[in-house]
């Protein structure tokens, strides 16, 4: 019988995944991001805004079927797009307020059904507003400087360094893992490749985008490197609890748009403290 990969169905790589639905759906979407970081900043936060508005459906639903949470979409969703579009103008102060009212909209949102499961499903609501939406809002606050386009994408550079670096490493010389009961495939190896490509990463990006020196670049590259992998284990852990393998189905060869949120969402967060405090715009 034939070898040639090309015959038949797409074989998944030795981590699981169709690689080639998985690069080609990957560069897509990372031209896209590219593109508009270094045209046109604000275009920039739209796609925040779409990717924070498809992953709270997608993990809203996720909660419903693993564990029949019930997320109270409506405030959940429209707070967050009001989050993301309060920080441009706004800043962190306008994301934070617009939490707050969105905390308050879950918790009158959810009076109209019976008090079982009450508390369980506000506090699903409230953690999907932060840990979306919220965590979206600093995506959006790096590209408000002048030099915004830039500071986005040496956010985009590092945490994709650090998951291509730690996929190719943990792939190739994986052998010790690192969570095992969390994430099988994540490997120390992996983690030394996500921290090698990261510094390196950081180091050129934020001295030659951002002027600033390249010890700051390694530390802003590895502190991606850390809140990438610990977002990667937090989803892991998610989907273990509700016992489901994937956000969703929207992107081929990768699962659902949330699931390769998981890194981006705190790395947002990170980058956003990590450049305000090395290189102040």
């Amino acid at each position: 019988m034939s070898t040639d990969v090309s015959d038949g169905p797409p074989h998944p790589s030795r981590a699981g995944r169709d690689l080639r639905a998985a690069l080609a759906v990957g560069l897509g979407l990372g031209a896209a991001i590219v593109a508009s970081l270094l045209t046109l900043p604000e275009l920039f936060i739209g796609i925040v805004a779409v990717a924070a508005a498809v992953s709270t459906v997608e993990l809203a639903g996720a909660f419903r079927r693993g564990a029949g949470i019930r997320v109270a979409l409506p405030p959940v969703f429209l707070g967050g797009q009001t989050m993301i579009w309060l920080s441009w103008p706004f800043g962190l102060q306008g994301a934070v307020i617009a939490f707050a009212i969105t905390t308050l909209g879950c918790l009158v949102w959810r009076l109209r059904l019976s008090a079982d499961g009450y508390l369980r499903d506000v506090a699903a609501s409230v953690f999907t507003s932060a840990y979306v939406s919220l965590f979206a809002c600093f995506a959006a606050l790096l590209v408000v400087p002048e030099d915004g386009g830039f500071r986005g994408l040496c956010f985009m550079l590092g945490v994709v360094a650090s998951d291509t670096g730690g996929y190719a490493s943990g792939v190739f010389l994986g052998r010790h893992p690192m969570a095992p009961r969390v994430s099988p495939n994540k490997s120390w190896e992996g983690f030394g490749g996500s921290l090698l490509t990261g510094v390196l990463i950081g180091a050129l990006s934020v001295s030659l985008l951002l002027g600033g020196a390249w010890w700051e670049g390694m530390l802003f590259g590895a502190a991606l490197v850390g809140s990438s992998t610990i977002g990667d284990l937090m989803e892991s852990l998610i989907k273990r609890d509700l016992d489901i393998k994937d956000m969703g189905n929207l992107l081929p060869g990768h699962g659902g748009l949330m699931d390769r949120m998981d890194s981006l969402l705190p790395s947002a967060m990170v980058a956003w403290m990590v450049l305000s405090w090395l290189v102040p715009a």
